[in-house]
C-alpha cells in the first residue's frame, strides 16, 4: 500500500503501478462487500491483479487498440473458415488473467481455500482490470456470465447435460490450455432492445435437445467464442420474448468441424477494440437447447443482470483510471509557475471528479453486495416469489432495483469522467497513445452495451411496479441516515432525509400517473433514486470511517455530494464563501486523513 497523502508528483502517468494499492477508496468500498475470511484470502490476490494489471495489461492494451485484430473470414480457397487473426498481446493477456482465477474462483474454490468466492470477488477483480481496458474485460465478464446461466439452469435430467457440464467446465477452468470463452449474441439488426422483435429460428434434429438455427445477430462481440449463448424461435413458438428459447451455440461442432455460421465482418467501432465486435449469420448452426423451451428470455436475462453490473464495474475502474491520469497531470504539469493542482479551480474540479468515483464505488458496491447475496442464495429469475425466504426476497428486490440504477448513471458518469480527465491533460489528452484518449473512445459504449439509458429508466419503473422493490429500498436508506452519529454528519443526514420524503413522494406520483407520464419521468426518477441512496451510503461510510479509523476524510467527501446535487444556495453558491474543494484538497484528493474533531471547522451543507 502506499503512504497518505499520496505524492501523485512521483508518478509519470497512470500505469506502470499497482492499481490496488494506490486507490484507498476501492479497498475500502470493496472491503465492505467481503465476509472477513474471505477478504483475507482475496486481498493478497487482488494486489497481485492490480500489480500485473498496472504494468503489463496496460501496456499490451496500449498497443492492442493501436493494431487490434483481423477476422479471416475464408482461407485461400474461399472456404469459411471463421478464424480471428487476435494480436499476440491479446493471448497473453488471457493467460495472465484465466490463470489467476477470475473465472473459476466463484465457481470452484481456488487454490488455499475449500470453498469458493462470492461473486463480489469477481466484480472486484473485473473493476481492477478495468483500470487498463474495458473492450478486454468484456470477453471476461460474457464467460462468466455464460457461466451462471449453466449451472442454474442446466439440470442432470436435462438433454445434453454432460455436453453443457463440459462447456461449463471450460468456460470456468483455471487452466488457460483448457479454457473458454463465452459469448451473448442477442441483438438482431430489426429488433435492437426489442428483443421480442427477434427473428432467428430454431429447427430440431433427430437427437433431443440439438437444433440447427437460422438467422442473423447484427452485433456480436467476441463473435469466435466456443461458448456462446444465442436466442432463437422455434416451430410453433408464441410470438414475442414468450416464445424464445435459449441455446448454446459453438464454434466448432462436436465432431470438430467449423459450425455452419459465417462471421461476415468486424465492426469498426469507436473503441473497446481488444473485443472483436462482428455480425453472424447462422446457417443451420449446431445448438444446444439450455433450460426449458420458450424460457429464454428469463434465462439471458440471468447474464443480462450480470453484465449490467460488470457494465457498472467497469464504469468504475475506467472512472479511477482517469481520475489516477488527471491527479497526475495537475501533479506534474507546471504553469505560470505552479503545478496546476495548487490552482483552486483545478483542485475544485479534482475534488468533483473524486467525489463522483467515490459515488459510483459506493452505489455499485451496494448493488455488488446485494447482487452477491443473491447469487449466494441460489436464486433463479423464475422462481416464484413466494417460493423465496425473507433474506432471499430482500435480495432479489434490491439487486433487481440498484443494478439498472447503477448502470445507467456509472455509465453516464464514465463518458463525463473520461471526456474531462482530456481536458486536464489538453491537448494530449485528445491525441492516439495517451489513456485518456482511448478512455474517451472506450467509455462511449458503455451507456449502449446491456441497455441504454432510457431502457434501463424503464426498467426501474417495472420493477418498482411489479417487485414493489421500495419496500427493501426504504429501510436500506433509512439504516444508513440512522447510522449518522457526528453531529457533522447528522447535520447531512437532515438534509438527505428531506430528500428522501421527496424522493418517495415522487415514486408515488408516477405510480399513480398514466403510463406515457410515468416513461417520461422514468429517467428523472432513477437519477433522484442514484442520489438519495448515494448520499445516505457516503454518509454511512463516513461514520464507520470515524469509529474505525478516527478518520473524518470520508465525511468531507459526503458534505460534498450533498451540497453538489441537493443545495443549491442562493446565487447558486457563489455568494455563501464556502471553499470546502480547495481548503481540504489533500484529504479528498490526496487520501489525507482528518480528524474528526477538524470537521467543527467545516461548514455542514444547511449551516
Amino acid at each position: 500500500m502506499v503512504d497518505t497523502p499520496i505524492d501523485y508528483s512521483q508518478y509519470e502517468e497512470g500505469r506502470h503501478v499497482n492499481y490496488w494499492a494506490l486507490d484507498p477508496a476501492l479497498r475500502a468500498e470493496v472491503e465492505r462487500t467481503y465476509a472477513d475470511a474471505e477478504f483475507e484470502w482475496a486481498e493478497p490476490e487482488l494486489s497481485d491483479l492490480g500489480e500485473v494489471t498496472g504494468h503489463t495489461i496496460t501496456d499490451n492494451a496500449e498497443i492492442i487498440d493501436r493494431e487490434g485484430h483481423e477476422l479471416r473470414t475464408y482461407d485461400k480457397h474461399g472456404e469459411i473458415q471463421n478464424h480471428v487473426q487476435y494480436h499476440p498481446l491479446q493471448h497473453e493477456n488471457d493467460q495472465l488473467v484465466y490463470d489467476r482465477g477470475v473465472t473459476h474462483d466463484i465457481f470452484h474454490a481456488p487454490p488455499g481455500r475449500d470453498d469458493p468466492l462470492g461473486f463480489q470477488h469477481v466484480l472486484t477483480q473485473q473493476t481492477i482490470l478495468s483500470f487498463a481496458d474495458g473492450g478486454f474485460v468484456c470477453p471476461v465478464s460474457m464467460t462468466t456470465g455464460a457461466a451462471i446461466v449453466l449451472e442454474k439452469y442446466v439440470d442432470d435430467d436435462h438433454p445434453n447435460a454432460d455436453l453443457l457440464d463440459e462447456y461449463f467446465q471450460g468456460l470456468t477452468s483455471r487452466d488457460y490450455d483448457d479454457h473458454i470463452e463465452g459469448a451473448m449474441f442477442l441483438t438482431e439488426k430489426q429488433g435492437g432492445s426489442d428483443v421480442g422483435a427477434n427473428e432467428t429460428t430454431a429447427e430440431p434434429t433427430d437427437e433431443e435437445g440439438v437444433y440447427e438455427l437460422h438467422g442473423e445477430k447484427w452485433f456480436c462481440s467476441n463473435i469466435d467464442a466456443e461458448g456462446t449463448l444465442a436466442l432463437a424461435r422455434r416451430p410453433d413458438a408464441p410470438d414475442g420474448t414468450a416464445g424464445l428459447s435459449l441455446f448454446l451455440v459453438p464454434h466448432t461442432k462436436r465432431d470438430g468441424q467449423l459450425n455452419d455460421q459465417l462471421y461476415r465482418r468486424l465492426k469498426d467501432k469507436l473503441g473497446t477494440i481488444a473485443v472483436p465486435t462482428g455480425e453472424v449469420e447462422f446457417r443451420g448452426a449446431e445448438a444446444y437447447l439450455v433450460g426449458e423451451p420458450e424460457n429464454g428470455f428469463k434465462l439471458m436475462a440471468e447474464m443480462m443482470n450480470f453484465e449490467r453490473l460488470t457494465n457498472a464495474t467497469g464504469s468504475v475502474g475506467g472512472m479511477g483510471r482517469c481520475l489516477l491520469e488527471s491527479k497526475v497531470q495537475a501533479a506534474t504539469r507546471d504553469a505560470f509557475g505552479e503545478t496546476i493542482q495548487e490552482y483552486p479551480l483545478m483542485r475544485r474540479d479534482l475534488v468533483n471528479m473524486q467525489t463522483d468515483y467515490e459515488a459510483a464505488l459506493a452505489f455499485t458496491f451496494e448493488a455488488t453486495r446485494h447482487y452477491a447475496d443473491y447469487m449466494a442464495n441460489e436464486q433463479r429469475l423464475d422462481e416464484a416469489p413466494e417460493d423465496r425466504d425473507d433474506d432471499a426476497a430482500r435480495a432479489f428486490k434490491l439487486m433487481r432495483l440498484l443494478v439498472p440504477i447503477a448502470k445507467y448513471k456509472t455509465a453516464r458518469m464514465a463518458v463525463d469522467t473520461a471526456s474531462y480527465a482530456c481536458e486536464v491533460l489538453g491537448g494530449n489528452g485528445y491525441v492516439n497513445g495517451f489513456a485518456t484518449e482511448r478512455m474517451l473512445r472506450d467509455s462511449q459504449v458503455l451507456p449502449i452495451w446491456e441497455g441504454t439509458s432510457n431502457v434501463l429508466s424503464l426498467d426501474v419503473l417495472r420493477v418498482l411496479n411489479r417487485e414493489a422493490a421500495h419496500e427493501e429500498l426504504f429501510p436500506l436508506v433509512e439504516d444508513c441516515l440512522d447510522a449518522a452519529e457526528h453531529p457533522h454528519l447528522d447535520d447531512l443526514a437532515g438534509t438527505v432525509a428531506d430528500e428522501f420524503e421527496s424522493m418517495q413522494a415522487a415514486m408515488l406520483s408516477l405510480a399513480t400517473e398514466d403510463q406515457d407520464y410515468a416513461q417520461h419521468e422514468a429517467k428523472q426518477l432513477a437519477d433522484y433514486i442514484f442520489d438519495v441512496v448515494t448520499a445516505a451510503l457516503l454518509i454511512e461510510r463516513a461514520q464507520d470511517a470515524i469509529d474505525e479509523r478516527d478518520d473524518a476524510r470520508k465525511a468531507l467527501v459526503a458534505e460534498w455530494f450533498v451540497e453538489t446535487r441537493f443545495e443549491k444556495g442562493d446565487a447558486r453558491g457563489i455568494t455563501d464563501g464556502e471553499k470546502l474543494p480547495d481548503d481540504h484538497f489533500a484529504e479528498i484528493v490526496q487520501h489525507g486523513s482528518l480528524s474528526p474533531d477538524q470537521l467543527a471547522d467545516t461548514a455542514p451543507a444547511d449551516d
